[in-house]
């Protein structure tokens, strides 16, 4: 089975074994999942953009006084 050497600081490791303790994980089954996650959120993150795209004209329709985000101004002073 392939494998992959992968190198860390110490500062870097220490978060990582964090972050695997905190989700009950190996550090080895936790940097394995990473990538994988990390697929499953691109998906959800495609997904959820494409399922907003769809629905903007509903969205538009009930909501006729709210400027999507690109039309608006920027800076904290516009109204």
């Amino acid at each position: 089975m392939p494998s992959l050497n992968v190198t860390f600081t110490d500062e870097e490791l220490e978060e990582v074994r964090a972050a695997a303790a905190a989700e009950g994980k190996s550090l080895k089954q936790y940097v394995h999942d990473l990538p994988l996650r990390e697929r499953r959120r691109r998906q959800f993150v495609r997904y959820a953009a494409s399922w907003g795209e769809a629905h903007r004209s509903e969205f538009d329709d009930a909501f006729p006084d709210e400027v999507p985000p690109a039309g608006r101004e920027r800076g904290a002073d516009a109204a």
